[in-house]
């Protein structure tokens, strides 16, 4: 895919919005893309605490205000869009698994159905990628208190987006950074969730190499 020229929607939580960087503006993932290919624009739909799937009562709280319910505000004129999400849905607890059958939004394999099948029908013939989380700090902790580990969202991620033959970057797998190891923690995320300046500049680098190969 050549990049240049080129609008992108970023859908996602507090790793796309800007969360751990010294610039929001400047600093995430998807801006320095934007600068080092030349983009028109990195339109940022990042909210940060949200999810993939719905919660059970939705509120106007910004953590209530899922991916499914926040696609259809962007933009449609994008040439591509990527999806950066899974880490709430695992790591608040609230949010069901479910199984590669369900078509329910409240589970995350029927969320992210109900959110690809979405993304092909607005955006038919372009570009549209996910992006798994990476691994968290305290992941064996939250494993002991949650039925499901992060890696089954991650592999229901993979799932669903081989059934619609999207491409997933597969960052949970090779992003180079663990919450739990400490001498990446320090270097990449000092909070064990959120990437700071170096880390987002390993995203867009993995998300360039990636789109350059579509």
């Amino acid at each position: 895919m050549e990049l240049k020229g080129k609008k992108i929607n970023f859908l996602g939580d507090s790793i796309t919005e800007g969360h751990g960087t010294s610039d929001w503006a400047t600093r995430p993932y998807h801006q320095l893309l934007k600068e080092s290919v030349g983009l028109a624009e990195a339109r940022n739909y990042g909210s940060g605490g949200t999810k993939i799937a719905r919660l059970p009562v939705v509120t106007d709280h910004q953590f209530d205000q899922d991916f499914n319910l926040r696609a259809p505000s962007m933009d449609k004129d994008a040439d591509a869009v990527v999806v950066f999400g899974g880490t709430n849905d695992y790591g608040h607890g609230t949010i069901p698994l479910g199984t590669i059958e369900d078509r329910d939004v409240h589970s995350f394999f029927g969320g992210l159905h109900t959110l690809c099948q979405y993304l092909i029908k607005e955006y038919v013939g372009k570009t549209i990628v996910f992006m798994t989380p990476i691994h968290r700090l305290q992941e064996a902790k939250l494993e002991s208190e949650i039925s499901n580990p992060l890696q089954s969202f991650v592999e229901a991620i993979r799932q669903v987006c081989e059934y619609y033959s999207i491409p997933v970057l597969d960052l949970y797998k090779e992003s180079g950074m663990h919450g739990n190891m400490w001498a990446w923690c320090e270097k990449y995320m000092p909070d064990g969730l959120h990437p700071n300046d170096e880390g987002h500049k390993i995203i867009a680098h993995k998300l360039q190499k990636f789109l350059e190969n579509l």
